[in-house]
C-alpha cells in the first residue's frame, strides 16, 4: 500500500461538519484539499465518501484517484466506464442517499467555476444548513483570483449558481514546485481579507508538507492544514507532450 503520511494531515480536526463542499476556480487546488481532507477523515475512523462534481476540463478529476481512495477506505462517487471523464456529471441517487443518511461524512469536490457549481445546485434540496460547510479554496497566484475583489466576486457567482452560501475560506496560494514561504504568507494575508469581506472565518492555511519547516514559525492568520501532494501536472515531468484531450493533472 502506498505510504501517504496520514499523521501529517489535519483535515479531520478542521472540518467537523458532516457534509463538506470545496469550491474554487481552476488552479485553486480544491481537488488536492478535498482529497487530503477525505483521506484524513477516513484515517480518523470516520465513514467517508468523496463526491466528484467537478465538470471543468481540462483538469485533474478526483475520479482518476479511485484506487488511491479505495486503499484509504474512502468511497468515491463519480461516473464510471465510458463516463469516467465526462464533462457533465452524473449525479447518482447515491449522492442524495449519502447526504441524507446522517452517518457518512461527505466530501464534495464541486465545480471549478460558477458553471460547474450548478451541479452542486442540483443537490440543494438535500443539503441541510446545520450539517453543511461550503469552503472556498483560494490561490492568489492564479489569473482568476489576482486580488481580494476578484475572489469576492467569484464567491458570489458560485453561491448564486450553487444555491448555497460559502461558510469558510482556505488559503492555498502556491506555485507548485516554485512555491516559497513568501508566496504562502502573501496568499494567506489576502485570503484572510477575503474571508473578512465575506463575513466568514479563515479556516486554514494549506501548506504542502515539504514547505512546513519554512513557515512553521511565521505569524499566519489561521491554523495550518498540512497537505500531501497526490496530484501533479504532467508538464512538470521530463518529456511531457501536451495531449489533445483528457485530464491536465494526474496522480503522482
Amino acid at each position: 500500500m502506498r505510504e501517504i503520511g496520514f499523521e501529517r494531515l489535519g483535515g479531520a480536526q478542521m472540518f467537523r461538519q458532516r457534509v463538506n463542499v470545496f469550491v474554487g476556480h481552476f488552479g485553486s487546488g480544491k481537488t488536492e484539499v478535498a482529497l487530503n481532507v477525505a483521506i484524513q477523515m477516513a484515517a480518523a475512523g470516520r465513514r467517508v465518501a468523496l463526491v466528484d462534481l467537478d465538470v471543468v476540463k481540462p483538469y485533474f478529476r478526483s475520479r482518476s484517484a479511485r484506487d488511491l481512495l479505495l486503499e484509504a477506505g474512502v468511497e468515491l462517487v463519480a461516473p464510471e466506464g465510458d463516463d469516467l471523464l465526462a464533462d457533465i456529471p452524473i449525479v447518482a441517487p447515491r449522492v442524495r442517499s449519502l447526504c441524507r443518511d446522517g452517518v457518512t461524512h461527505v466530501v464534495m469536490d464541486a465545480g471549478g467555476d460558477d458553471t460547474g457549481a450548478r451541479a452542486l445546485g442540483s443537490l440543494s434540496d438535500v443539503l441541510d444548513d446545520e450539517t453543511l460547510a461550503v469552503t472556498l479554496v483560494l490561490n492568489f497566484r492564479r489569473p482568476f483570483t489576482p486580488d481580494v475583489a476578484a475572489a469576492v466576486v467569484m464567491a458570489r457567482e458560485i453561491e448564486a449558481a450553487a444555491r448555497v452560501k460559502v461558510t469558510g475560506v482556505v488559503s492555498n496560494t502556491h506555485l507548485m514546485g516554485q512555491t516559497t514561504a513568501s508566496v504562502i504568507l502573501e496568499g494567506a494575508s489576502l485570503a484572510a481579507k477575503t474571508a473578512a469581506e465575506l463575513c466568514v472565518p479563515l479556516l486554514a492555511v494549506a501548506v504542502e508538507d515539504r514547505m512546513f519547516e519554512a513557515v512553521k514559525d511565521a505569524a499566519l492568520p489561521g491554523p495550518v492544514l498540512l497537505l500531501h501532494r497526490f496530484v501533479q501536472p504532467p508538464f512538470d515531468q521530463e518529456g511531457y507532450k501536451v495531449p489533445k484531450s483528457g485530464p491536465l493533472f494526474k496522480l503522482l
